[in-house]
């Protein structure tokens, strides 16, 4: 990741901790920058949150000094950012391939 360039989101599981930090002023969560790169939070910490028990994610509300509504907001855009990811997919490649077995499998039962 360049220096001063936002984060590619197809990336965010391989964020830094620097990486967070543009992405967190980039949703108005800014506030939050310091006490992330002080608890390490990268991408990978972020992808994580999705298995937190409710216990973890507390103890992270706790340590990163968020509020409720703030972490919420943060969720939202996660899951924002996954989703994006997930309608990039298939690869343009694999994409091409189904629509040939779909048109070749059409063919077949006509």
């Amino acid at each position: 990741m360049s220096r001063g360039r936002s984060p590619e989101p197809l990336d965010f599981f391989i964020w830094t901790v620097q990486d967070v930090g543009l992405w967190l002023e980039e949703i108005n969560l800014g506030s939050y920058r310091q006490a992330f790169e002080e608890n390490g939070v990268n991408g990978e910490y972020l992808e994580s949150l999705s298995v937190f028990t409710t216990e973890q994610i507390l103890r992270f509300i706790r340590r990163c000094h968020m509020k409720w509504g703030d972490f919420i907001t943060l969720c939202k855009e996660l899951r924002r950012i996954k989703d994006g990811c997930c309608l990039k997919w298939p690869p343009f490649c694999l994409a091409t391939r189904e629509k040939r077995w779909h048109c070749w499998e059409q063919q077949s039962v006509d």
